[in-house]
């Protein structure tokens, strides 16, 4: 049973870097089942048996893309002493991740653009995204913003176009012009009155 265990994790393993490559490559839709098994190398039956659907492995790979931000950011994060350097340095994160020469947009907004509304594949863009806001929130808070709602909210819009003027302009330098943009919504937001 042992053996049988670490295949099937390794299928696992190998199913979702195969999916996390060629999804993140070519798109959610473009990349069917078949080619997904044949680059991983296993059984069409251990894609069903380890996720039971094309949408759940999607669900999977987003999973994993939402695991690896996190880690990424929160790495970054540590570089950082003040909370307004904490707060821009999620902009420098995001920089970093743009002058990689596989980057390829976000991955949530390609992957739900083209999902049917509702299923597992939006849910997941949806907590990666609520847990971008509540990064902003939280960071808004800790640099004694008045409003950290109101300031995460448009953090995020910068966030958001920064990842999209990087992969639709080809430009690497966005996130450098959202820190500035967020740098002065940041300088210019009322501070709370214990701060």
């Amino acid at each position: 049973m042992p053996k049988r265990e670490a295949a099937e994790s390794s299928a696992r393993e190998r199913l979702l870097a195969s999916a996390g490559e060629l999804f993140y490559r070519e798109g959610v839709q473009t990349v069917g089942i078949d080619r997904i098994i044949s680059h991983a190398g296993v059984a069409k039956a251990s894609l069903y048996n380890n996720f039971g659907s094309k949408e759940e492995l999607v669900r999977a790979y987003l999973d994993c893309r939402h695991t690896d931000t996190t880690e990424r950011i929160s790495r970054a994060l540590t570089r950082f002493r003040t909370p307004r350097e904490r707060l821009l340095g999620v902009f420098d994160a995001q920089g970093e991740q743009f002058t990689d020469p596989g980057f390829n947009g976000c991955a949530f907004v390609m992957a739900s653009a083209e999902a049917p509304p509702g299923g597992a594949i939006e849910r997941a863009a949806e907590a990666y995204r609520g847990w971008i806001r509540d990064l902003f929130t939280t960071l808004a808070r800790e640099a004694a913003v008045a409003d950290p709602d109101s300031l995460a909210r448009q953090l995020h819009l910068l966030y958001d176009g920064a990842g999209l003027s990087a992969r639709m302009d080809h430009d690497p330098s966005a996130a450098t012009t959202a820190r500035a943009a967020a740098a002065a919504l940041l300088d210019a937001a009322p501070k709370a009155e214990h701060a």
